[in-house]
């Protein structure tokens, strides 16, 4: 049995800016950007045009933002920036150390993420009460160029852990996109109806 997980509402609770424009303005003016009057509409606009499911990696839609404007960032400016604003507080949610444990006993487990900071999935992982090697693969939105539910971010996942797509058993949240493994004939296991505590209960039978 492969078991995978979400992360975000999943296993964890983190504390993400209220108004990401402004966390990532503030941490641009910082490193010496002049932002343009209208920043806050010039973030929320939509600059890169992906394909279908693609991921945008958060700093090159911040690049693309002040370049609208007629702003060119010193450096790698809206990188540091970027990881700087999205530097979360973590909780980890009751039964899911557990869980990942006793997803462990029966077979690969897996980690997929939305994630399009650089740096978030792996600090919020070292915040996080989990071992360093409590998961055999892990993979980001960011890193592996697919946001979920797209099914090439669970196929993405399911070939890193060297198993057919179709046998993965996700456990997340809807509002995440976990109940995209469907699209890959993948199991859902839906953290809104299903305690985690629960679950390694049912994972350890």
């Amino acid at each position: 049995m492969t078991t995978t997980f979400g992360l975000f509402d999943t296993l964890v609770r983190a504390e993400f800016p209220e108004s990401p424009a402004a966390a990532v303005g503030d941490e641009l003016a910082e490193r010496g950007v002049d932002l343009p009057d209208d920043w806050t509409a010039a973030y929320r606009e939509t600059h890169i045009d992906p394909p279908e499911g693609a991921e945008v990696p958060l700093p090159a839609h911040v690049s693309a933002a002040l370049s609208s404007r007629g702003v060119d960032a010193p450096g790698n400016a809206p990188r540091r920036a970027v990881v700087a604003a999205f530097d979360p507080g973590v909780e980890t949610r009751d039964g899911a150390v557990e869980a990942v444990e006793a997803a462990a006993t029966r077979g690969p487990v897996g980690l997929l993420a939305n994630a399009a900071a650089p740096e978030l999935l792996r600090r919020t992982l070292i915040r996080a009460a989990f071992d360093r090697d409590a998961f055999d693969a892990v993979r980001s939105s960011a890193a592996c160029g697919w946001r979920k539910p797209d099914r090439r971010a669970f196929e993405t996942l399911a070939h890193a852990l060297d198993v057919p797509a179709d046998e993965l058993v996700h456990v997340g949240h809807p509002d995440a996109g976990d109940e995209g493994v469907r699209r890959v004939g993948g199991r859902f296991v839906d953290v809104t109806r299903t305690d985690l505590a629960d679950l390694a209960r049912q994972l350890r039978l």
